[in-house]
């Protein structure tokens, strides 16, 4: 903070921090801030612990969703330790800031020309790292070790994600350059490409896992679909930081985006395979929320809905047609598909924004002439140098988080294969939660109890309209 800024030297040292409600501080936005951020927080926690728990097959349900979980709690700690400043802080070379403790008292945060308490932007930012983290675990449920897990959680926030977001959002390289409204580099981007990486490392699920893996509660996957959805609201429309025009059209973009994608997903499911896939729509939800982050508050609603319909079908196509024939993805257990849901949805969203971004809603978003236009305004205003010349920074954006994603996230597996196992034994593979946690989803036995390991061991369940002896 500098404390030179006119509108603090004016007055005296202290009325400058010792009312609680400043007059630089507007109790609407500071209020919205902490609402949205919150709900982005609830995307996590319940949101992708319900998701994730109820996503998976039966044995996995605890373990799967307790990923989550440790996931959120051991980020936060790390983002006020260290991390935060490492991603929005002073410069220590061109993709890092120093770390240090972010929560120093009586220092406040400018955003783009105004101010607000920097424990809003401390706790919005952690959402979103948490979040980037936890989609990262849906490339490795049903087998990572889950103390390999809890090493790779830290370790993975402070040499990537803080990078990213450096230089993106903080004071790095490409912060002057790259379109990214709310994360479809920094977050979906790295949290595919990572996942992906990590998931080569740690190896695929067993054989029978991998072919027959289905939800064990599809109901509650929409619940937690739900959250993740109607919180992708804070999401979007948080990062304004204000609740102004652009917040509002974020929003609306945001969930014309993801419908648009539903459907198109669900459509062209029924066309190729006859049948509406409850998954399937889960999925095309998701790519749609992907897609519209990096531009949700500078593109206009039309554009939302194109960018929809290719959200909905592009990452279908890779998904359900090129990983099925392509010996590369098949190599990669990939348990959720994060790859496709956010790293292909990602770059996507990343390059339409870098070619719908209006001209005055750029302005209005970030009060500057450095970003943009998109290549479409640039293409009508007969400017096509300068529409070229962000497509280039985005498509550098892109393979910048690509690159070091997948070379740090590597090196990581690594360290902690010498520390611990990053698969499970072969024996927790076989029973699940009850091995690894000695917990399981569902109660099933008698009163409220597990089925006794001893008995379990001998049961015989008979195949259905098989005759019992």
């Amino acid at each position: 903070m500098n404390y030179t800024d006119p509108v603090f030297s004016s007055l005296p040292r202290n009325l400058q921090f010792n009312d609680a409600s400043p007059f630089w501080s507007n109790k609407g936005d500071n209020a919205w801030q902490l609402t949205a951020t919150t709900m982005v927080g609830m995307q996590s926690v319940p949101g992708l612990v319900i998701l994730y728990g109820s996503m998976v097959k039966k044995k996995w349900a605890v373990n799967s969703a307790f990923m989550a979980l440790y996931g959120f709690a051991a980020v936060l700690l790390c983002w006020v330790l260290w991390a935060h400043n490492m991603s929005f802080g002073t410069r220590l070379c061109p993709i890092v800031g120093r770390p240090g403790f972010a929560m120093t008292p009586n220092i406040l945060h400018r955003f783009e020309g105004y101010y607000v308490p920097k424990a809003d932007y401390v706790y919005f930012q952690f959402v979103f790292a948490a979040i980037t983290v936890i989609l990262l675990a849906g490339s490795l449920l049903g087998r990572m070790n889950f103390y390999a897990w809890m090493l790779f959680v830290p370790m993975w926030l402070t040499l990537s994600y803080t990078v990213g977001a450096f230089s993106i959002w903080g004071n790095g390289f490409l912060e002057k350059h790259i379109i990214d409204y709310a994360g479809g580099f920094v977050i979906h981007l790295s949290s595919g490409v990572a996942g992906f990486t990590a998931a080569y490392w740690v190896g695929p699920r067993q054989a029978h896992d991998r072919q027959h893996f289905p939800p064990n509660n599809i109901i509650h996957m929409l619940g937690g679909a739900g959250f993740l959805w109607l919180g992708w609201t804070g999401f979007n429309g948080g990062s304004p930081f204000a609740a102004n025009g652009i917040a509002s059209l974020a929003i609306l973009n945001t969930h014309v985006c993801t419908a648009t994608s539903l459907l198109v997903w669900v459509s062209l499911d029924m066309i190729v395979y006859k049948k509406s896939s409850v998954i399937g729509a889960v999925q095309g939800m998701i790519t749609g929320l992907v897609c519209i982050t990096p531009g949700a508050g500078i593109v206009e609603p039309w554009a939302a809905i194109l960018m929809g319909a290719m959200s909905g079908s592009i990452p279908w196509y890779t998904m359900m047609v090129l990983h099925k024939r392509s010996p590369f993805f098949q190599r990669v257990d990939d348990t959720l598909g994060v790859f496709h849901t956010h790293a292909v949805a990602g770059v996507l969203g990343g390059l339409l924004s870098g070619f719908f971004a209006r001209p005055n809603l750029l302005r209005m978003m970030y009060r500057s002439n450095r970003y943009g236009p998109g290549l479409l305004y640039c293409i009508k205003d007969r400017n096509l140098s300068r529409g070229l010349r962000q497509m280039w920074f985005q498509i550098l954006g892109a393979l910048f988080i690509i690159a070091w994603n997948a070379v740090v996230t590597s090196l990581i597996c690594f360290l902690i294969s010498r520390i611990v196992d990053l698969r499970m034994k072969e024996e927790e593979l076989d029973i699940g939660d009850d091995a690894v946690h000695g917990e399981e989803a569902y109660a099933l036995w008698g009163d409220g109890e597990k089925t006794p390991a001893s008995i379990r061991k001998h049961m015989r369940i008979p195949s259905i309209g098989r005759r019992q002896k």
